[in-house]
């Protein structure tokens, strides 16, 4: 029968304890590291469940968090657009009143000439892009809404040498911008005229329609190049101006809707903000573990480890003739 040596028994244990020893070190430095209890399930027993809703409801906040940062983004720089459009359009319809109202013919292809380069600029701003998305294109987001503005002018202009008077090419522009089989919906605007997006604005919104159509009208006023009908009849441009006057109105009121909405954003992060510290609070206070505390008994672990080596070289060594020494 072979006995196995006492020395033996007694290595074997210690390095059991060290393999022990060793996963203790790995856990206590992690939350040392991280102040939270690397095996929640032991630590918390029965509460894991408390502790686990606690941090699902975290997760979620932090997901509506980042949907609403996406929607203020989108709102932003939609907001933008709306207000550079304001800005740029912004007096036009006064000075061609003035420049109609004087019979000044100089003024008036001034102001045409502004008008026509505020249209280029509503184009632009109207093309602009979230990331990938076009903001004003509708559900179309992948499609550039607005091409060039001359190609409006092209169709305006066409409208108004055809029209038999100012009457007729009054309803012929109607037709024209607010109807779904208009020429604006048809070939001009590439986007679609709703939207999933409750926040977007599209091509076809009234105030945008109303000022677009204004604009290409006073663009159009130029006694040097304009339709016939506009020199025979000069309140064909002055309800031009009157429809920028009414977009600009509008407008106005678009941009406050946007503003109100940005406003219940900010609102509803800052609850969310509370939410959050309520739940991460009740999180912290199930599984956070004493980081300094942690560091001690880290300490105390790597020194109960050093001595065991420390042993276990000893048993290795131990022999009758060394202990007889």
């Amino acid at each position: 029968m072979r006995i196995t040596p006492p020395n033996s028994l007694i290595s074997a244990q210690f390095s059991q304890n060290i393999t022990s020893l060793r996963e203790s070190i790995s856990r206590t430095a992690e939350e040392a590291t991280t102040g939270r209890y690397s095996d929640l399930t032991a630590h918390l027993s029965g509460r894991i469940g408390t502790a686990m809703l606690s941090q699902k409801a975290v997760e979620d906040i932090s997901f509506q968090r980042e949907q609403l940062s996406q929607r203020e983004g989108r709102l932003e720089v939609t907001q933008r657009s709306l207000t550079l459009i304001h800005e740029r359009v912004l007096g036009l319809d006064t000075s061609m009143r003035e420049a109609l109202a004087n019979g000044d013919l100089i003024s008036q292809g001034l102001a045409a000439r502004e008008a026509k380069a505020a249209l280029s600029n509503v184009f632009s701003a109207l093309n602009v892009r979230f990331g990938e998305r076009f903001l004003f294109a509708g559900d179309a987001t992948a499609t550039q809404p607005l091409p060039s503005p001359d190609d409006l002018l092209a169709e305006i202009r066409q409208l108004a040498d055809s029209a038999a008077s100012p009457a007729d090419f009054a309803a012929s522009l109607d037709t024209y911008f607010n109807t779904p089989g208009g020429g604006w919906q048809q070939s001009i605007y590439g986007g679609t005229n709703t939207a999933s997006d409750p926040d977007a604005v599209t091509g076809t919104n009234p105030a945008l329609v109303e000022l677009i159509s204004g604009l290409a009208v006073l663009a159009l006023g130029d006694p040097a190049d304009s339709p016939a009908l506009f020199r025979q009849d000069p309140d064909t441009v002055l309800a031009g101006a009157s429809r920028v006057t009414s977009g600009l109105t509008a407008l106005t009121s678009l941009r406050a809707d946007r503003g109100v909405i940005q406003e219940q954003l900010t609102i509803q992060k800052e609850s969310l903000d509370i939410e959050e510290t309520i739940f991460a609070n009740a999180f912290n206070a199930l599984t956070a573990r004493d980081q300094y505390e942690a560091a001690s008994a880290l300490k105390t672990l790597e020194s109960t480890l050093e001595a065991s080596y420390l042993l276990t070289s000893r048993l290795a060594s131990l022999s009758l003739l060394n202990y007889l020494r």
